[in-house]
């Protein structure tokens, strides 16, 4: 089997590529739609919490008040990871704050509220869910719960690229996703929270990255992923890696891809054959 390895070359002999650690990987340039790095695109995965990117813009494209109060109860709890969550049953905050929570702190109880009190339920939101992707492209892709807790949210790497590139076209989620952390004060609650970003390239930027858009993700069954767009060698880029190993291998392999991009000369796009199992 063959891996698509994209060097970005004009002229110039190709290296033994980023050496990344997630089983799939994809770089796609915003500026020409061309791939700069593709691993193991074909692979329908698993997405965990990349979910609530879609949860998100359904949530953005419902209209519906951010300042809402709602409480969270019962049906919020997780009974399928029984995950632990920051936001007990019987506190209560706006959607806005319901919204953050779950992009910036990936807050699984948070999602569910925006499911459960989304016009005509959880149901209707999941048809939502799905809808939004047929109309993106995202011929790969199922989504069966808001929180990405359930292994049988599915996708390719190629599909979430698709989906991080809509996200991207939502002012709010740029806004969120790139807040190193928020503090909520919730009512039912004495003590406010402070939520930090999941992904620590936010939280912690060493070097300094320009990212416009991210979102982490976790389950057993879907390994560490991670999404972004951010700017390299001065081009606006969506990164994808799915299935890592590790809690800190996406970052890992966001660093060798910035420094594997960083050797190149200029950024025009190559296609080479690379064997599977290689370095790449």
């Amino acid at each position: 089997m063959l891996l698509l390895l994209c060097i970005a070359s004009m002229g110039v002999s190709a290296d033994r590529g980023p050496g990344l650690k997630s089983e799939v990987a994809l770089v796609i340039d915003q500026t020409t739609g061309s791939d700069v790095y593709a691993k193991n695109t074909e692979k329908i995965r698993p997405i965990a919490s990349i979910t609530k990117l879609m949860t998100a813009m359904v949530v953005l494209d419902a209209d519906l008040s951010p300042d809402e109060y709602i409480q969270i109860t019962d049906e919020d709890k997780d009974r399928l990871k029984y995950s632990r969550s920051r936001l007990p049953v019987g506190s209560r905050l706006t959607r806005g704050e319901l919204l953050r929570s779950a992009l910036v702190g990936s807050e699984n109880r948070a999602a569910a509220a925006l499911a459960r009190t989304y016009p005509d339920g959880p149901e209707a939101f999941v048809a939502a869910m799905n809808r939004k992707a047929a109309e993106l492209g995202m011929g790969e892709t199922t989504f069966v719960d808001p929180t990405g807790l359930d292994p049988g949210n599915l996708s390719t790497a190629r599909d979430v690229a698709r989906l991080a590139m809509a996200a991207y076209e939502y002012p709010d989620i740029q806004r969120i996703t790139t807040r190193a952390d928020f503090e909520v004060a919730s009512e039912g609650v004495a003590k406010a929270r402070t939520f930090r970003n999941t992904n620590l390239l936010v939280r912690k930027p060493r070097p300094a990255w320009r990212i416009g858009m991210s979102k982490t993700g976790y389950i057993r069954e879907a390994g560490r992923c991670l999404v972004m767009q951010a700017t390299l060698r001065d081009r606006p880029m969506v990164l994808v890696f799915l299935n890592s190993w590790g809690s800190l291998t996406p970052i890992g392999d966001a660093n060798r891809l910035r420094r594997w991009l960083e050797r190149q000369p200029a950024l025009q796009a190559t296609t080479l054959p690379v064997k599977a199992g290689s370095s790449s």
